[in-house]
């Protein structure tokens, strides 16, 4: 019973309800990201951040769950990629697309197409109309 309590628990980040109540599902791996956009010819959301980050929390805790994030969400595949944990320790598939994206700053959200092309980035947090406006290039 805990097992199955802990593993719901630990799914709760990757899919919240989206515009109508449908959920929305978080990515964590650019492969099945871009996989996704193709499907789907969408843009993808990409947010890099570190497990220590206030303004990183502050996002998936207050922003990402409003309606308004959750409406401009799910129009790109959001993809969610930790880069480093609690002590530091970098993730790897996180450092690789730090690298890739010349990360500079926490929290780092990237609109890329399904080919991996940045279109877009901002650095640090945004409340939800802005976040909305960012993801839709406004």
């Amino acid at each position: 019973m805990r097992l199955a309590a802990a593993l719901f628990a630990a799914t709760l980040p990757m899919i919240a309800a989206g515009p109508g109540g449908q959920s929305l599902t978080w990515e964590h791996g650019l492969v099945a990201a871009q996989k996704r956009a193709k499907a789907e010819k969408k843009l993808i959301f990409l947010d890099l951040w570190a497990e220590w980050c206030g303004p990183c929390q502050l996002l998936q805790k207050k922003v990402f769950p409003t309606p308004t994030a959750q409406a401009a969400l799910s129009r790109v595949v959001p993809l969610s990629i930790m880069v480093e944990s609690q002590d530091g320790t970098p993730n790897k598939e996180g450092k690789q697309l730090a690298d890739r994206f010349n990360l500079r700053g926490y929290p780092t959200l990237i609109v890329i197409d399904a080919d991996g092309k940045e279109l877009r980035r901002n650095v640090g947090a945004l409340d939800p109309d802005n976040l909305a406006k960012f993801i839709a290039g406004r």
